[in-house]
């Protein structure tokens, strides 16, 4: 798929898998396969994996070959499949190229581990994600790296692959910032939660990732729905009683986020598993917190 195909398909939600290991924490390939034919029955416009949600951090590169492979024969088609690549220059290259000759549509460019670099050295690092495949690229700005509207514009002009950004941390005042002094030239992703659906659409995106997807699709694409239609009251409603408790469950350690969509996965018969380290489980208050919570989620799983 060329880069600009896969611009024009980002459109709407698209999902972050988990990756399921089991009791052992290794991969739980099945498991995965399983996840991925109940998301296709619903019309996400993407599926990434691994990424964040999908523990990218804690696997070998051959788990990660594994997951892909895995995933671009589930989806077959249907939406394009994305992978993460990141941690330092040769890894997030080798990853990005296994990936693309496995079949996936783009690469999610992750931070360098490094944090303290100049801007050319930034440029640079994306840069040579990009220059591994000819697939479109998309940069994900999370943790440390904040960038300025300036890099984001340089980094826009030196890798002619790069098609979308996809912000993590929930920065409104500088993404504004950054999409008025790039304009056009990226597709603008709300990456940070979907909690955030609110504050992105009504910065006119219409594009954001979901992690809530691995449990419930159908409340996913309902946000963007109405999100997008403008429905505020309906929007609201479905924040407050569901989406926002999840967030603030996933807020009370750090790695929750994944941790908490595994749990309910669980309780719903898919596939989570346990985490790996350095992310850790929910303690037995908060699954239990979680079952009375799944009441009132389980008409949309």
């Amino acid at each position: 798929m060329q880069p600009t195909e896969l611009r024009k398909k980002l459109h709407g939600v698209i999902s972050f898998p988990v990756t399921p290991f089991k009791k052992d924490l290794s991969l739980d390939l099945d498991g995965l396969r399983k996840n991925l034919r109940t998301l296709l029955k619903h019309p996400v416009c993407a599926v990434v994996a691994p990424a964040g949600t999908g523990e990218i951090h804690s696997l070998l590169p051959e788990e990660h070959l594994a997951v892909v492979k895995t995933t671009v024969e589930e989806v077959q088609g249907k939406v394009p499949v994305l992978t993460g690549a990141g941690f330092n220059p040769p890894i997030a290259a080798a990853l990005a190229l296994q990936a693309a000759a496995a079949g996936v549509s783009g690469i999610l460019a992750f931070p360098p581990h490094y944090a303290s670099m100049d801007d050319e050295g930034i440029v640079a690092y994306y840069k040579g994600i990009a220059d591994a495949t000819p697939v479109g690229l998309l940069i994900y700005s999370r943790g440390w790296f904040a960038p300025s509207p300036s890099l984001v514009e340089k980094l826009a002009q030196a890798i002619p692959n790069l098609i979308a950004w996809k912000d993590g941390q929930a920065d409104i005042r500088r993404y504004q910032m950054i999409r008025q002094q790039v304009g056009d030239r990226l597709h603008w992703i709300g990456g940070a939660g979907d909690d955030m659906v609110p504050a992105y659409y009504s910065m006119g995106i219409r594009t954001y990732t979901s992690s809530i997807a691995n449990v419930a699709p159908k409340l996913s694409l309902r946000l963007h729905e109405l999100a997008s239609a403008g429905h505020s009251d309906e929007l609201a409603k479905l924040m407050n009683e569901l989406v926002v408790p999840l967030y603030a469950l996933r807020a009370k350690r750090k790695g929750y986020e994944v941790s908490a969509m595994k749990a309910m996965m669980d309780m719903l018969g898919m596939a989570g598993g346990p985490v790996r380290p350095p992310l850790v489980d929910l303690r037995p208050d908060e699954i239990a917190w979680l079952k009375t919570a799944m009441d009132k989620w389980r008409p949309w799983c």
